[in-house]
């Protein structure tokens, strides 16, 4: 059991990339079709409840090769190697630009209240809950780094390829004032011109048919939409 009523963690064990993915959108085909069973709703909104903690997909990475982590150093800080340190700076460095990815609906940015235990500061640190990285207490096998600012109804292939591509070929620090994903030049070298500008074109289209004044409520409607038609009906097609 989690902070807020009736919210659960689950967590399972480290895979390589794709297949990680992969069991994610399992994860959710399964719970979803056994909370049918149930009688309940299965339900991944980043923010069901107002008033309460909403739901992450903290995403906990790490490299390795030839079967020794790369993240691991015991005389680094925090015992996390400089690799590691570089790795996180660039996911920082292009936190906003790629916020989006992350963040891909609506609901996602009610999530990243500053009242409550969620990831809106672009920094990393083993103990604050509002750091977009933390750096979990790892050893040579476990050591990582935890992307808290995911939401649990973000695309997790294209989150996975962001973070990576990001962590190890982006930008290291050297602008305080980070872009917006559009202006961003990386998102256009991480995705290409085409594919960014489908993208932006459809989370355009999807914010403005929503109400400019989102305050941070909830609409029961949305959240019905949310549960009975794409949760729901959608995934019963498959």
């Amino acid at each position: 059991p989690e902070v807020a009523p009736s919210q659960f963690e689950i967590n399972y064990g480290y895979g390589e990339v794709v297949s990680a993915a992969d069991q994610i959108q399992l994860y959710k085909l399964i719970c979803r079709q056994v909370a049918t069973n149930m009688g309940s709703t299965a339900c991944f909104l980043p923010k069901p409840v107002v008033g309460v903690n909403g739901n992450g997909m903290h995403t906990n990475v790490s490299i390795s090769k030839d079967g020794k982590n790369l993240f691991w150093d015991p005389k680094g800080e925090e015992k996390l190697s400089k690799m590691g340190w570089e790795f996180v700076d660039r996911i920082l460095t292009h936190g906003n630009d790629i916020c989006l990815l992350f963040n891909s609906s609506v609901n996602a940015y009610r999530r990243l209240d500053p009242h409550f235990e969620a990831p809106n500061q672009l920094k990393a640190s083993p103990v604050d809950r509002g750091a977009m990285v933390r750096i979990p207490i790892g050893n040579e096998r476990s050591m990582r780094t935890e992307v808290r600012a995911v939401a649990p109804d973000a695309n997790p292939y294209l989150v996975m390829y962001s973070i990576f591509k990001t962590g190890l070929d982006g930008e290291t620090a050297k602008i305080k004032n980070l872009r917006s994903f559009e202006k961003a030049d990386w998102t256009t070298k991480l995705f290409g011109a085409d594919v960014k500008a489908r993208y932006g074109d459809l989370k355009r289209a999807s914010a403005d048919r929503c109400p400019r004044a989102l305050g941070t409520f909830v609409k029961v409607p949305e959240v019905q939409y949310h549960h009975e038609v794409y949760n729901q009906f959608l995934w019963n097609l498959f």
